[in-house]
Formats: structure tokens, sequence, C-alpha cells
């Protein structure tokens, strides 16, 4: 068997806008478990970077460790990438964004990585506005060391191994919500038209953007009776509405009856299209959220799509009002303020 993808690409696929095929934005062929959900997410962000027509030199692909962190190889070959140590992306991540605020930042971690040994780095991204897109590849169990139960496994379930989870589940978006995050959202790794949109509204919302996507561990923990598994969220989802992703520069043809949708517009231009919205939920009300979330957990449902963002989200960057273009790329002059400048610096200290 073979790991080394084929060089040839037919010269007739399809082109986005800056003359990229889809094939430009793969990786190398996985090594994950056949079936694997984390194979699907990697798909989605490959078609949603394709669709957005990104440079994939402008995008820095970041992880910490599991199965998750795995699959930065297998998507974006051409991109920048570092692979940190277990729960350490998010500080890799913010150190890099305060470098080179030009580059997308997409961090990938799994329930592990983020709800256990990197919690205190995840709260923290979350608290500053980190201008980064946050994929949560969530199976309930830590699929690299056999099964394992995680810290997002529901209280009750039992392990392949045969042990019994006495804890209760950390809710990684209810979580997002406290904190303060301003883009909040939650998938299937199996529903590729919700999941595309969602990380095309992410990879635009200008702060730290939260994607939970829930993906069955088909080795460890596809059980009919987990919440994580493939059974139990196909007969439980519950999305909060149909979302549509249209970018500043197409055209905006779409039209919905009133009462029966809602429209974002972010930053630059772009737009988030809702349609028929869930009860009682308003995706730009954090209290709103809060409650619907409350309501799906309480009927055993999975709540997916866009839970909340905040239109007038202000990023790390502006909240610390720091220069502009990437600190490499200053020079000594620019750095240095000069000797009266100095000496009326160190005078305030004294």
């Amino acid at each position: 068997m073979t790991y080394i993808k084929p060089k040839f690409r037919h010269p007739e696929l399809p082109k986005n806008k800056i003359g990229y095929a889809k094939a430009d934005y793969e990786g190398a062929i996985s090594t994950l478990c056949g079936g694997c959900g984390h194979d699907s997410i990697s798909a989605a962000i490959v078609q949603a970077c394709y669709e957005l027509s990104i440079e994939p030199h402008k995008l820095a692909k970041l992880s910490g460790i599991g199965c998750s962190s795995k699959t930065p190889t297998y998507f974006l070959s051409n991109s920048h990438g570092f692979n940190a140590v277990h729960g350490r992306m998010p500080s890799i991540a913010t150190g890099a964004n305060m470098a080179n605020r030009n580059l997308i930042y997409l961090g990938v971690s799994g329930d592990g990585d983020s709800a256990s040994i990197g919690m205190g780095q995840f709260v923290h991204a979350i608290r500053r506005n980190v201008n980064m897109v946050y994929i949560v590849m969530n199976n309930g169990c830590y699929g690299l060391t056999k099964g394992q139960n995680s810290a997002t496994a529901d209280i009750g379930s039992v392990s392949k191994g045969g042990s019994e989870n006495r804890y209760p589940a950390i809710d990684l978006v209810g979580m997002a919500l406290e904190l303060g995050a301003t883009f909040v959202g939650r998938s299937f790794s199996g529903d590729k038209t919700q999941l595309v949109p969602l990380i095309k509204a992410a990879m635009s919302h200008p702060g730290f953007a939260l994607l939970d996507v829930v993906s069955p561990c088909v080795t460890f923990n596809n059980k009919p009776e987990s919440t994580k598994s493939y059974d139990y969220v196909r007969a439980h989802l519950e999305a909060t509405a149909t979302l549509d992703f249209v970018p500043e520069k197409e055209e905006i043809t779409v039209s919905y009856p009133e009462g029966d949708s809602a429209h974002v517009e972010l930053h630059d231009g772009s737009v988030i299209h809702l349609q028929k919205l869930a009860p009682n939920w308003n995706p730009t009300d954090r209290y709103s959220a809060v409650n619907r979330l409350l309501e799906a957990k309480m009927k055993g449902e999975v709540l997916t799509g866009l839970l909340y963002i905040d239109p007038k989200s202000q990023e790390m960057h502006e909240l610390e009002n720091t220069v502009a273009r990437p600190l490499n790329t200053l020079r000594e002059e620019e750095l240095c303020p000069g000797q009266e400048a100095l000496e009326k610096i160190n005078a305030s200290f004294r």
C-alpha cells in the first residue's frame, strides 16, 4: 500500500477565481481509520478554501496532539504549518497571529486536546478574541491512545474497554458562549452541506471563531448509545437554520419569505443567510443562543449550525492597537523612536 498521491491532474479540472483547482488544496493521503469523521472535516476545509479562492501560502494551520491534530497533513500541503505539543496550539496561534496578522489562522484540535490538557489555553484564546478559526474534532474519546473517555464523553457512557464514565461532559460550545466568544457554531462531520458554509463564514469573521464538529470515532466510539455516534447524531440532529455564505464579490440573488430568514453582514461585506430559524433563537443574541442550547440538551438533541455571531466583533489586534504590518518587515529606524523619545519614556517611570 502506498501513501504517496499521484501528481498527475486532469488539465481541464475546474479552477477557482485565482486559478487553483481543488486538488491544489489537498494534502497527503490520510492514515486515519477508514470512515473516520475527521477525514470528512478535512474534505470540508479543502472545499471551503477552494470556494473562497484562498491562496494557500496565506493560510497557517496549527494543531496539537491527537488524531485530530494529524489532519493538517491531509489538507493544504502548500500552506504554513506548526504542530505544537499537547494542548498548546492556542498559544502558538496567538503568538504567530501577533507577529503577522496578514495570514488566515486555522487551528485544529480535539476534545482531549482542548477540553482537558489545553483547557486553559482554549479559554484565553477566546478571552483575547484571537483572529482565528478554531475547529474541534469532537469524538468523545482518546482515539489515538485506544479509546479512553475524554472530557466531552457522556456521563454513563461505556468505553470500548468497558469502563463507565462517571463524570458530566464538558460542552465546549456552551463554555465558549459563556466566555464571550464572538462566533460559535456546531456541526456534524457527516453534514458537508452545513459544514462548508460554516467554515467559510468562520474564516471571514474578525475574531475567535469556534466550530465544534461532532466527528464519530469509527473504531472506539461509534456505539448506538453514544451521542457522538453516527446513529445518534442522525436521529437527534436539530439544525438552527439552513446556512448560506455569500462572499462580498458575489451577487446576492437569494430571497426568503419574510419572517423565515435572517442575514448577518460581516465586516468585509460578506453576508451569512439563515433560513427557517429554530424557535426561540436569534443568532446575534448571546442570551437567546444559550437558552436554545440548554433547551436542546434537555431534549437530547444535538443542536447544530451557527449558534451565535457578534457582527461588531473587535479582534485582538484592534483591542491592542498593534501595527498593521508583519513584525519581520519592520526596519530598525521604525522600531527605534530615537534618543529624545526614549528619554521621555524613561523619565515617565522615575
